[in-house]
């Protein structure tokens, strides 16, 4: 050893060499004894920011940790992927990470210190290679220092594989819930409030595909599926027009309260998605996936909400700026493929526009968020309103909140064909989760960084806010009546079946086809 190190030409190349990493395995200690069942989940959002993109998502472990069995009691009491014994897992390995962590950061400071004592040593010594082999404190440091860089370079793999199986598992649990939500599924509900009268009719009510196709072809679904495949649909003329206005209505509605209006992109990455609390990668995802070879990573958003939040990811606003109140009208596609319920009509389709409320707010007292909840949900009731419809406002249960909601109410509208209530809209307090997630922070007058809290409601989903209007202000003749407050935007008081004959399906499968046309003889 002493003449391999002679060879070095400066005390700085020796002190390279004795700190490089040598290959030597060592056992780790364990700080706990449970074995992981399952920690195979892949996590787009974690291999987002190992890719250099995104600062890692910081989850308040400690919360988890001190509080484990709460943890574990609204994990069960969600309708999600996770169990009780998940969240233990959770908390194991991230013990066991922060013990790796702990003695690399040990080792790291043995390094440095190893690194001064040889390097001041050789800057002295008159005749390295004498100093070399007589020097005790030289053979000392030098067997020290090859312990702790083989050390190190068991830890550091180590770190790099429990930091990977934490995130796999750890950003999947839920949001913590407010304590008034009620617990169970969506049977157990709480009605909030009931806004407006039922109508009532003298005769019997028609749904809003019968209406759509009387009144000149407004909705049309059938003879579509060779078209744009099941659960598509056409709005034509009044149709068409009643969606520009409906757009129209609630982005001037909002604009006039101060929301800043954003086009987003339809099509993001699978972290925006998985900061927000969506799993576009897991099996029937509601998420559509562009062909992977050709388009990597990107999906179709199924809600504004991604786009705006993606908008905001890796960003700051001022404190001063507060709360920041956005709305967009976007093309919302949705997959559903979990239920094979309402497959006829717009009330579950595959792709739709929306205007969408979402805001950015600060976290100094803990209230701002729910107050800002409050005045979205208010605002959606004004739209409702006045459009002139019965409708209820909903506490939904633990069940339905999904991962980020801490709280979440639903708009559920009264649907004469239907006779029945149907969601028209929801709004939902996210907290920190999805600011912790895509790193959406907000900067106070001192300089320093806080989370902040996201808040995201509906204020009009299209087709479905169609079903309620034509279907609530239908008359025995089949026209529609237009609400006052849509009146200026669609140009119409009422709509009424056009003059001109409706298209005529002409293809085959119908009992009688007229005839085609004669082939051309040259």
């Amino acid at each position: 050893m002493a003449t391999y190190v002679g060879a070095f030409s400066s005390s700085r190349s020796f002190i390279k060499f004795l700190l490089t990493p040598v290959v030597l395995h060592f056992p780790t200690p364990n700080v706990c004894f449970m074995v992981p069942r399952r920690f195979s989940h892949r996590s787009s959002l974690y291999e987002h920011v190992r890719e250099g993109y995104s600062d890692k998502p910081q989850l308040d472990m400690r919360a988890v940790c001190d509080q484990t069995d709460k943890v574990i009691a609204n994990v069960e009491s969600r309708k999600g992927e996770l169990c009780g014994q998940d969240v233990k897992e959770i908390v194991c390995v991230w013990q066991q990470l922060q013990a790796v962590r702990r003695e690399i950061s040990e080792l790291e400071q043995q390094k440095q210190h190893i690194s001064g004592t040889v390097k001041g040593l050789v800057t002295f010594a008159p005749n390295i290679h004498a100093f070399t082999t007589q020097l005790p404190e030289y053979n000392q440091a030098l067997l020290k220092g090859r312990e702790v860089r083989k050390r190190l370079n068991h830890l550091y793999p180590r770190e790099t594989q429990l930091d990977q199986k934490h995130y796999s598992q750890a950003l999947r649990l839920p949001n913590t819930t407010h304590p008034d939500v009620p617990i169970g599924d969506e049977s157990q509900a709480k009605i909030v409030e009931l806004v407006g009268q039922k109508p009532e009719f003298d005769f019997k009510p028609r749904g809003h595909v019968e209406l759509g196709e009387q009144l000149g072809g407004l909705i049309r679904q059938r003879h579509l599926a060779h078209v744009s495949g099941h659960r598509s649909y056409y709005l034509w003329g009044a149709g068409a027009r009643l969606q520009t206005a409906l757009q129209n209505f609630a982005l001037d509605t909002l604009q006039r309260r101060g929301f800043i209006p954003l086009v987003v992109p339809d099509m993001l990455k699978s972290a925006v998605f998985e900061g927000c609390g969506m799993q576009p990668n897991a099996h029937r995802s509601q998420v559509y996936s562009l062909d992977p070879d050709r388009f990597p990573d990107l999906n179709l958003a199924g809600t504004g909400e991604v786009g705006v939040a993606g908008y905001f990811m890796d960003h700051a606003v001022n404190l001063k700026d507060m709360p920041v109140r956005t709305v967009c009208s976007s093309t919302c596609y949705r997959a559903e493929t979990d239920t094979g319920r309402e497959t006829w009509g717009l009330y579950r389709v595959h792709h739709f526009n929306k205007v969408e409320m979402f805001g950015v707010t600060a976290n100094e007292t803990g209230e701002e968020s729910a107050q800002l909840l409050e005045e979205f949900v208010s605002l959606q009731k004004e739209i409702f309103s006045a459009l002139e419809l019965h409708y209820r406002v909903l506490d939904m249960p633990t069940q339905e909140l999904g991962p980020p909601a801490y709280r979440k109410y639903d708009i559920e509208a009264w649907m004469p064909g239907r006779n029945s209530y149907g969601e028209i809209s929801s709004g939902s307090n996210c907290t920190d989760y999805q600011s912790r997630r895509l790193n959406i922070l907000y900067e106070r007058d001192d300089g320093s960084l806080q989370y902040a809290h996201t808040v995201n409601a509906t204020a009009c989903a299209i087709p479905r806010t169609i079903i309620a209007i034509l279907e609530t202000h239908q008359t025995k003749e089949g026209s529609v009546l237009v609400p006052r407050a849509l009146q200026p935007y669609l140009g119409l008081e009422i709509i009424e079946k056009p003059k001109y004959i409706p298209l005529k399906y002409i293809g085959p499968n119908q009992p009688s086809r007229p005839p085609r046309p004669s082939p051309t003889i040259t």
